[in-house]
């Protein structure tokens, strides 16, 4: 007998099975997929319901979850003031805090169907105190969730010049990779040195690096060139992810044909961040104000590696926000100006596979001997589940169901 069997499911995407098939889960592997003759402990009926891998969060701020309002509300909406109020509500934080605040959002990410993460944590604190948090939280939820853990130098690195041994210290405490913040450091030559610094740095450790990169409504940050050129020169290609490059969307297009270029034949993943950055950028245009996304469609067309992010939830930069990955491609499909249907289910994709892709996923996917990571959702395609954004009703992570969702009902009290 198997563990559990999942009847009359339809996987997304999937080409070699036409129609409606089971799947047989057998110690937390996919064992079997077509017509599955074995009976399940736990037998599911999927009529009607898609089967697709597990949602992946590419970039998003563990740290700093749940503090909208402490001390003080956004009130301009501007990274500026962001960052200002993070650096007095971080002078607070203490493990506990952290360690809370986290999984409490890591519980809701899962509920929506996650269950890949790769976070931030700033390391301008000289006590390291959310990282140790994240870093114990890894562990806690490995069984279930992969949790990446990324040091991050709010601060900077040339600015900061204590970050720079931080950086070092978070790689031997554990972190799985770096960052830098170029665009913020105080000159241009400063934003280079930071990157040069970041890259030996992740040679030495054989590191991932995640660059918060040209987060700026501004078409003289052109840091993705530096970040595309490092990554060549350095050979770590595929272990490099440029974030946000928002300013993309400023360059004269001679220049970003140019930059294109570099970065396709880089093989750097890139990182858009819909929800923040519409909310966030372009506060300093005049009408008509820009659009404050990367230019995701062309990257993705140029053969880039694209996905898509959630990046904040209800912090001093970004005071909404769920977990749902599908509202992040939602605004993507606008903004993006992909609303086509080969477009759409490329922003499913950004989501799953390709931002798999990102944080370099050895075993992801449905297939069988593939570990039974998967998650079932009411919706006939891509555009349904990006117009819809319908919850999980099932939540399965290594052939442990972890979550479902009952089905929403109206009743209705009138013949209209």
């Amino acid at each position: 007998m198997l563990d559990m069997v999942y009847r009359q499911v339809r996987v997304l995407g999937n080409h070699e099975f036409q129609g409606p098939i089971d799947i047989g889960v057998l110690n937390g592997k996919i064992v079997a997929m077509g017509e599955v003759a074995d009976h399940g402990e736990r037998e599911v009926d999927g009529t009607g319901h898609l089967l697709l891998p597990p949602f992946v969060e590419s970039h998003i701020h563990l740290d700093t979850v749940l503090t909208a309002g402490e001390p003080d509300w956004n009130e301009s909406g501007t990274l500026f003031e962001g960052i200002g109020i993070w650096q007095k509500r971080k002078g607070t934080l203490t493990y506990e805090d952290v360690m809370a605040r986290a999984e409490k959002v890591l519980r809701m990410q899962i509920s929506t169907g996650v269950l890949h993460v790769r976070s931030m944590v700033d390391i301008s604190d000289p006590n390291l105190t959310a990282l140790r948090a994240l870093l114990a939280l890894r562990e806690r939820v490995k069984p279930y969730l992969t949790l990446q853990v990324i040091a991050f130098p709010q601060d900077g690195i040339r600015a900061c010049p204590d970050n720079e041994q931080r950086l070092e210290l978070a790689l031997e405490l554990g972190a799985d990779g770096i960052s830098a913040v170029p665009h913020l450091e105080a000159t241009r030559s400063e934003g280079e040195a930071s990157l040069e610094i970041c890259f030996r740095i992740a040679e030495k450790y054989g590191c991932f690096v995640h660059v918060f990169c040209d987060e700026m409504d501004d078409p003289h940050s052109t840091f993705l060139e530096n970040v595309a050129h490092l990554a060549i020169r350095s050979d770590l290609g595929s272990r490099v992810t440029a974030a946000h490059v928002n300013a993309t969307a400023y360059y004269s297009e001679a220049y970003f044909q140019k930059v294109l270029g570099i970065v396709a034949r880089s093989g750097i993943h890139i990182v858009c961040c819909p929800l923040i950055n519409s909310a966030m950028q372009g506060r300093f245009d005049s009408s008509p104000k820009g659009r404050g996304i990367a230019r995701i469609k062309e990257m993705w067309l140029a053969g880039i590696n694209v996905s898509i992010a959630h990046d904040d939830i209800r912090t001093p930069f970004y005071p909404l926000g769920t977990g749902n990955m599908l509202q992040a491609a939602h605004m993507a499909a606008h903004l993006a100006h992909m609303t086509g249907r080969e477009e759409i289910a490329e922003l499913v994709r950004m989501i799953t596979i390709r931002a798999a892709q990102t944080l370099q996923l050895s075993e992801y996917g449905i297939a069988v001997g593939l570990p039974a990571s998967f998650i079932m959702l009411r919706a006939d395609n891509e555009i349904d589940l990006v117009r819809g954004q319908p919850l999980c009703r099932h939540v399965v992570s290594r052939g442990q169901l972890l979550t479902e969702a009952l089905p929403a009902q109206t009743f209705w009290f009138t013949d209209y």
